[in-house]
């Protein structure tokens, strides 16, 4: 059977659920890009695309929680599998389903609700198995692996037909699970080289969920979460749609929307290790890295947006998403990283919650875009500089209510 000892622990862990989110979000960019060519055949209108669009958001905001619950009781291994199965499955399937509206949402929902599974999940291991001084790279590795696979879908996609883009990458998934059963089978390993998918139990006090839901630092992370998450929908949900109908660009001006995700990738790598570097350095508490990444992350993207609506050139407007979409990745550092410094025995959950809050950004952008853009008869200004000042508030609430502190 196989091995894997060239690698520590920590790695093992960051590298199996570094694959599964590089599908994940690989999956979810797939409509966005395959929604151009769908509609010129569909003949869909500028509210439906927004439907379609924000139908994931609304699967994946059912599951957020359920995922935290679910983790402690049916173990980590069981929930990765069962929902990058289920999310492989709604992809694979979409093509059949195209021609009708109803089903395509509800094949979406579905997708959503699977995916939803997962980041709950590798919280939970990330803070029961990771150091805190390798937390920081760690979640910038997860993270970066989701911009890799946005960035692999966004430059195939184009070039494939509609069809067959979720074909491939839901097959992808299906080679995932298989994977895992060849590689980390029931007793696989014993003693040291386990890796723990069922994580045991953390003494601590007693909670209630009135703790998770009055506690001002975790507001604080819920509200960055919600502004970050805003601006990111905005980008993954209308980009392809806006390059295209807007600025003019073709199928590889639509490959081109990968180089945000790649900006996204190097930058949250870079701000991982920085943040690291940071603590240990003696002048550097962990609140205020904490705060630096997340101001960065979410006031560096609100700038550059803000000139991204006024630029009416593609090559200039491709500039100035990807320096904002790689600025938002030091958030990875800030405060998604927070959780596991304030709640560490429960950040599966506290993240379960903070991701349930910031998915309905992706609920309400689809049909909200399409409303500001029809009203304004498809100008898109009012779309950015509404995210641009919502990143600035969540900034300001973050810095102002933000601990590094257990309270949980």
């Amino acid at each position: 059977m196989v091995k894997i000892r060239s690698l520590t622990r920590t790695s093992r862990i960051v590298a199996l659920c570094s694959a599964a989110n590089f599908i994940n979000s690989a999956d979810r960019v797939i409509m966005p890009i395959a929604i151009v060519p769908m509609t010129d055949i569909f003949q869909w209108s500028m509210h439906a695309q927004g439907w379609i669009l924000s139908a994931f958001a609304g699967g994946y905001l059912t599951s957020q929680l359920l995922g935290s619950f679910w983790v402690n009781r049916l173990g980590a291994k069981n929930i990765l599998i069962c929902s990058v199965l289920l999310w492989s499955i709604a992809t694979f399937v979409t093509p059949f389903l195209a021609s009708s509206i109803t089903s395509l949402v509800i094949c979406r929902k579905i997708l959503g609700f699977a995916e939803g599974l997962g980041l709950p999940t590798i919280f939970h291991l990330f803070a029961h198995s990771i150091p805190v001084e390798e937390r920081s790279r760690a979640f910038s590795y997860l993270l970066a692996s989701g911009s890799v696979g946005q960035t692999v879908a966004s430059i195939i996609c184009p070039h494939l037909s509609w069809e067959a883009c979720f074909y491939w990458f839901g097959s992808l998934g299906f080679l995932w699970v298989l994977l895992w059963f060849m590689l980390y089978p029931e007793g696989a390993f014993l003693g040291e080289d386990t890796i723990p998918l069922h994580m045991p139990k953390v003494v601590s006090r007693s909670t209630r969920w009135t703790d998770f839901i009055l506690s001002r630092p975790l507001w604080a992370i819920y509200v960055a979460h919600f502004a970050m998450n805003w601006s990111s929908y905005i980008i993954m949900q209308w980009l392809p749609t806006y390059l295209t109908r807007y600025l003019g660009g073709d199928a590889h001006s639509l490959s081109l929307t990968a180089v945000p995700y790649i900006v996204n990738s190097i930058v949250g790598i870079i701000c991982g290790h920085l943040a690291d570097g940071l603590l240990q350095n003696k002048g550097w508490s962990i609140l205020n890295v904490r705060r630096l990444m997340t101001c960065i992350g979410l006031i560096g993207p609100a700038l550059f947006l803000a000139i991204f609506c006024v630029v009416d050139h593609l090559a200039l407007a491709l500039f100035f998403v990807s320096i904002s979409m790689g600025l938002s990745a030091s958030n990875s550092a800030g405060h998604l990283s927070n959780h596991v410094d304030i709640a560490p025995n429960h950040a599966g959950t506290t993240f379960a919650i903070s991701n349930t809050i910031a998915t309905i950004p992706g609920v309400l952008c689809g049909p909200v875009t399409a409303s500001l853009v029809t009203a304004s008869g498809g100008k898109w200004m009012s779309v950015f500089l509404g995210a641009t000042l919502i990143n600035i508030v969540g900034a300001f609430i973050y810095f102002t209510n933000s601990m590094a502190t257990q309270v949980l």
